[in-house]
C-alpha cells in the first residue's frame, strides 16, 4: 500500500474499527477479544526469578473506566493530570484513565533518590500546572509529600489501584484527532522543561506507524519492553502501539533490566509468538557484554520479529558485538530496525526497512565534519535510519538559512507528518522549532503536506545517501575547537577504547567556553573491576589525550574521571552530554576515582 501527505498508511487489522484514540481503540478490543492478555507486568522486587501480573482487554477497560469516572468527577475537560505511577499494568490504567476521562496526561514518574530526577519531576509539575496527581497507594504518601515539599500543593491526589471497578462508567467523551492527549517532556535541561503537545491524532498516526515498521499483527505479537513509560519510546513501544494494534504488551522495570539485563532477552524467549522490543543503542552492547555462554545456551530468539534501536547514535561495532553474541541463539541482524525520532515527533520518523539489515557506509571523517560524505574503506561507519516512516517526509536543510540540501550533504534533519507534535506547551517559541519554512535554491517553499503549517526542526544532524537517512550527531552537541567540527560520539569511542580503566558505555565528550576558544572535555566512569584507590587519573588521562589526538587531531582540555553510576544519565540510560556540560560548567562534578 502506498501513502500521500494526507493519508497515513496503515495496515487493515490494525485499524479496522476507525479509532482516532487509544481509548477507542482499548473500547473496541475489550469487546472483541475480552478474555484475551491485554498487559502483564514482570516484578522482580517480589521473586527474582519474576512475578507476573497480568490484565485481559475486559479488565483493562473496565479500570480504566473507572479512573476515567473518577477524574471526571475533580476535573474538567482538558485540564492536566500528572501520572506519577511505577512502571506496571497501574501506569497503563492510570494514562489510558485519564485519555478516557477526556484529560491531557503528563507522563511522568515517582519521586525517587536518581540524580536529578526530583528537580526535574518539580521543574514540570510546575510548569504543567495539574489538576491532579495519579500514583500507587504504596508511594502516595511520598508523593504528597514532595508536592508539600516542592510548594506544589493543589492538585488532588489518588492511587489508581484502590479505585473500584465502576459499574456506571465515566460519562461518554467524544475525543477528536484534534484533541490533546498528552504532554511528553523532553530530556533536556530541568531548569527549561519543554513539554511537547501531542494530540490523540498525532499519537495514533505514530501507534500505527510503529506497528506497520516493527511487523506486527493484531492478537498475535507481544511487545516487550523494559523501558520506562513515561520515556517517549517507552509509552510508544510498551503502550500506545500494543493498544492500538490488539496486541498484548510485556513490561519489565527498567532497574531490572540495569541490575540483570539478560532478564530482557530472557523474557522475549519465553514470549510464545512474534515478538518485538525496542531499546538505546547502550543496551545492546550492554546486554552481550553481561550475559555468560551459559546464559545464552537457554535463549531461543528465533520468533523475534523486530528488535528496534533508537534515541541515541547507532554504532556498527555495538550490532556486530549483540548479533554475533546472540548468533546460536537465533538472532539475525535484519531484525534489527535502526529507528531515528524523538518527543516533538511522538517518537518515530523514519526506520530501516523490514526484512534487511540496516545499510551501513563507511565515510571519510575529515569530510563529513566538514559537512559531505566522502565515501571510504577507513573511516567513520554511519547506520542508516532508512526513510520516513507510514509516509513521513525526512529532508536535510541548511540549519542557518533553511534552504533544502542535496543528498551528500550534512544538515539538519526537518520533518513532516501525523504524528509531529502540536507545539511546546506554553513557551511562545515553537513556532521557530514546528512551523519552519524550507525552500528550494530558486527560494520557493517546499510544501510539508499533512496539512501543516511548517515543517519540524530536529536539532539533529544527518545526510541522505541514497535516498536514505544516516544520523551524524546533535547540532548543540558538535564539538568545534579551532574552526574543525568533532561529533562527540566518536571521540566516545576512542576514549572508550583509550585505557581499561574506562568504564564502557559511560562516557560523555563536550565543549565549553575558554578564553580563547571552545575546550574539548572528557567525563568518564572508572570501572567496576577498579577501586578508587588503584586508579591511577594521570595515566588514564594521559592515554585518553593520546588516543583524542592521534585519532581525530583533537587536544582534550581535561579528562575527569567518576565513579560508577555518576556520569548524568537520562531515564532509559542514556548518557547526558548536555547535563555533563551545565554540572561542570557549574563546578558540581566530582572526581570520585
Amino acid at each position: 500500500m502506498t501513502s500521500t501527505p494526507g493519508q497515513l498508511r496503515r495496515t487493515p487489522d490494525s485499524v479496522d474499527g476507525g479509532d482516532v484514540s487509544l481509548p477507542d481503540a482499548l473500547a473496541r478490543w475489550a469487546r472483541t477479544q475480552g478474555d484475551q492478555r491485554a498487559v502483564a507486568y514482570v516484578d522482580y522486587r517480589v521473586d527474582p526469578e519474576g512475578q507476573i501480573t497480568e490484565l485481559t482487554w475486559r479488565e483493562l477497560n473496565a479500570r480504566v473506566d473507572a479512573v476515567a469516572a473518577w477524574c471526571q468527577q475533580r476535573a474538567d475537560r482538558g485540564d492536566r493530570a500528572a501520572v506519577l505511577v511505577e512502571q506496571g499494568t497501574d501506569y497503563v490504567v492510570a494514562f489510558l484513565g485519564v485519555l478516557r476521562a477526556g484529560l491531557v496526561a503528563v507522563p511522568l514518574f515517582e519521586p525517587n533518590p536518581l540524580p536529578g530526577h526530583a528537580d526535574r519531576l518539580a521543574a514540570v509539575l510546575a510548569d504543567c500546572a495539574p489538576e491532579l496527581v495519579l500514583t500507587n497507594k504504596s508511594h502516595a504518601d511520598a508523593v504528597e509529600a514532595f508536592l508539600t515539599e516542592r510548594d506544589l500543593v493543589g492538585p488532588a491526589l489518588i492511587a489508581v489501584d484502590v479505585i473500584p471497578p465502576s459499574t456506571g462508567g465515566p460519562e461518554p467523551v467524544e475525543l477528536s484527532a484534534d484533541d490533546v492527549a498528552y504532554l511528553q517532556y523532553t530530556s533536556g535541561s530541568t531548569r527549561t522543561p519543554a513539554g511537547v503537545i501531542i494530540t490523540h491524532g498525532n499519537v495514533v498516526a505514530n501507534a500505527a506507524q510503529g506497528y506497520e515498521a516493527y511487523d506486527c499483527v493484531q492478537g498475535e505479537t507481544t511487545s516487550v519492553c523494559w523501558l520506562p513509560l513515561f520515556h517517549d519510546m517507552g509509552l510508544v513501544v510498551g503502550l500506545a502501539t500494543p493498544v492500538l494494534g490488539g496486541f498484548p504488551a510485556l513490561l519489565l522495570d527498567p532497574i531490572a533490566f540495569v541490575l540483570r539485563p539478560q532478564r530482557w532477552l530472557e523474557q522475549l524467549a519465553e514470549t510464545p509468538g512474534p515478538a518485538v522490543s525496542a531499546a538505546p543503542n547502550f543496551a545492546y552492547g550492554y546486554v552481550a557484554s553481561r550475559t555468560t555462554p551459559e546464559e545464552r545456551a537457554k535463549l531461543s530468539l528465533d520468533h523475534v520479529v523486530s528488535l528496534g534501536d533508537g534515541s541515541e547514535p547507532v554504532m556498527s561495532k555495538t550490532l556486530d558485538t549483540f548479533y554475533s553474541t546472540f548468533a546460536e541463539a537465533g538472532v539475525d541482524r535484519r531484525m534489527h530496525r535502526h529507528t531515528y525520532g524523538l518527543a516533538e515527533a511522538v517518537v518515530m520518523v523514519s526506520v530501516s526497512p523490514r526484512g534487511e539489515a540496516p545499510r551501513e557506509i563507511t565515510v571519510d571523517r575529515v569530510s563529513l565534519a566538514a559537512g559531505r560524505v566522502v565515501h571510504a574503506e577507513e573511516g567513520t561507519t554511519l547506520v542508516s535510519a532508512g526513510q520516513g516512516a507510514g509516509g513521513q517526509l525526512v529532508r536535510i536543510a541548511d540549519p542557518a538559512t533553511g534552504r533544502a540540501l542535496a543528498d551528500g550533504n550534512v544538515g539538519e534533519i526537518w520533518s513532516s507528518g501525523p504524528n509531529v507534535g502540536q507545539g511546546y506547551w506554553g513557551r511562545a517559541d515553537s513556532p521557530e522549532v514546528f512551523e519552519a519554512v524550507l525552500t528550494n535554491d530558486d527560494g520557493s517553499v517546499v510544501d510539508p503536506g499533512w496539512g501543516r503549517k511548517g515543517w519540524l526542526r530536529t536539532g539533529d544532524l544527518g545526510v541522505q545517501v541514497d535516498g536514505e537517512l544516516y544520523i551524524a550527531g546533535r547540532i548543540k552537541d558538535l564539538i568545534i575547537v579551532d574552526g574543525t567540527n568533532h561529533y562527540p560520539q566518536d571521540i566516545e569511542y576512542t576514549v572508550e577504547a583509550a585505557h581499561p580503566a574506562i568504564r564502557r558505555h559511560t562516557v560523555a565528550a563536550f565543549s565549553v567556553p575558554g578564553e580563547n576558544g571552545e575546550l574539548a572535555i572528557v567525563v568518564a566512569e572508572r570501572a567496576k573491576q577498579v577501586s578508587a584507590d588503584e586508579l591511577d587519573h594521570e595515566a588514564v588521562s594521559t592515554a585518553v589525550k593520546s588516543a583524542v589526538s592521534g585519532a581525530h587531531a583533537l587536544a582534550v582540555h581535561e579528562v575527569m574521571i567518576l565513579g560508577p553510576g555518576e556520569v548524568p544519565r537520562t531515564s532509559s540510560g542514556k548518557i547526558q552530554r548536555s547535563a555533563c556540560r551545565t554540572r561542570y560548567a557549574e563546578g558540581t562534578l566530582r572526581m570520585g576515582g
